[in-house]
């Protein structure tokens, strides 16, 4: 399985409803960057995303964006074989 990487705070509703989907997708371990707890995060961030809003989450090497894009992707089947790629 593909390692997840995702910005989040600890307050967000929508961190929240992400790490779940995944979860609910077999994914036990991801890897949470807290960009309240480290400002130089948030910039790193939006750096490389060019968005300031989390979660912003990584499966291996691809960006796949915030909690909406999460949704989009697994409604249109694309998150599992993305999670299982080699």
């Amino acid at each position: 399985m593909q390692s997840v990487k995702m910005y989040t705070t600890a307050v967000c509703p929508y961190c929240i409803r992400a790490k779940q989907i995944l979860q609910s997708r077999g994914v036990a371990q991801i890897e949470e960057i807290r960009v309240d707890h480290d400002p130089r995060q948030r910039r790193v961030m939006m750096d490389i995303t060019g968005q300031r809003t989390v979660p912003q989450i990584f499966i291996g090497s691809t960006y796949v964006g915030g909690c909406d894009d999460l949704m989009a992707l697994d409604g249109r089947g694309g998150l599992t074989p993305l999670l299982n790629a080699a």
